[in-house]
């Protein structure tokens, strides 16, 4: 290794341990370009995830979900703004630089097991791949482990067809993590098992992110399943719109109206917007339409401050 690269690579290494989040996104936009058509999959999303965060992405199909996970993935360039993973900003990376990144700091769980897993292979044959693929010894020995992990060290020497589909994403699991990645990051990973199986998925990955210190990144548009992780992020029409916060009822009533502690106590949701660094905040659409209020570059509406609230009003 030059002098150039080991400097580069030691200033990459003290952003990484400087940044308190794993995930970065400022103002990103992605769009896709053919000879008659321009698509805008994201349009200005504003996002953080904080280093060892579990954390689910939820939207409509089309919401720009997957294309920003790709982007994390280093499966695709974002096209303007600030995408910044550890430390990097990734709309800087040279070729080798997302080769190396996808190597080192990411791993991957797909929905569609056929691109997780060499259907021929056995369960511990697969996990040890990507790590013969990179020389790294020790394989069958760090393989047998992550199975372990995943809670398959009885499924060692079964192939795709003996496994149901729950155990085969297990394996696609300890497939992800045997690069010892930084980010864990799933799609849709539990789109293609019953609830039974998906809540055993995410016992598992709820298992990796506190005993490994991975941080998840889950996007689903399973809203059962997103209620079962503490922090669910909402993306809209290409930005991140808002967070369902979980609080209890006794936490929600104490806010509103003084609880005195006479109710039963159980969990509910209540949906926050987010402001970006700027102030600036985007209002999901059926609460303009239910206010007449058009979108648009000019669109004004009235605001007021009470009580430390703020009120929107349809412009007079």
């Amino acid at each position: 290794m030059t002098k150039k690269k080991k400097a580069k690579l030691a200033h990459e290494q003290e952003l990484i341990s400087e940044s308190e989040y794993a995930i970065e996104c400022e103002n990103l936009v992605k769009i896709y370009k053919t000879d008659q058509i321009e698509v805008v999959a994201l349009q200005g999303l504003d996002l953080q995830i904080k280093k060892g965060e579990l954390v689910a992405i939820v939207g409509t199909s089309g919401s720009g979900k997957s294309t920003l996970l790709n982007m994390l993935g280093g499966l695709d360039k974002p096209s303007a703004g600030s995408l910044t993973v550890n430390g990097r900003n990734l709309l800087k990376f040279t070729e080798e630089d997302y080769m190396i990144y996808k190597r080192n700091t990411v791993g991957f769980v797909w929905q569609n097991n056929a691109r997780n897993l060499v259907p021929y292979l056995t369960a511990v044959q697969n996990v040890e791949l990507p790590m013969l693929l990179q020389g790294q010894k020790q394989r069958r020995e760090k393989a047998l482990e992550l199975l372990e992990a995943v809670g398959l060290s009885n499924r060692i020497n079964s192939r795709l067809d003996q496994m149901s589909g729950g155990e085969q994403q297990r394996v696609a699991i300890a497939i992800s993590l045997a690069n010892d990645p930084a980010i864990l990051l799933a799609d849709e990973p539990t789109g293609s098992v019953d609830t039974k199986t998906s809540d055993q998925l995410l016992g598992v990955f709820k298992d990796i992110n506190k005993n490994r210190g991975v941080t998840v990144v889950i996007v689903t548009h399973d809203l059962r399943l997103a209620k079962q992780i503490d922090r669910v992020i909402s993306i809209r029409d290409g930005r991140t719109s808002s967070e369902i916060i979980k609080k209890s009822h006794a936490e929600i009533m104490s806010e509103t109206k003084g609880w005195d502690g006479a109710e039963e106590e159980q969990e509910v949701s209540e949906e926050l917007v987010v402001l970006d660094r700027t102030g600036r905040m985007q209002i999901p659409k059926e609460y303009l339409e239910a206010l007449e209020i058009k979108g648009g570059s000019k669109v004004k509406a009235d605001l007021d401050l009470e009580n430390e609230r703020i009120y929107i009003h349809k412009a007079q």
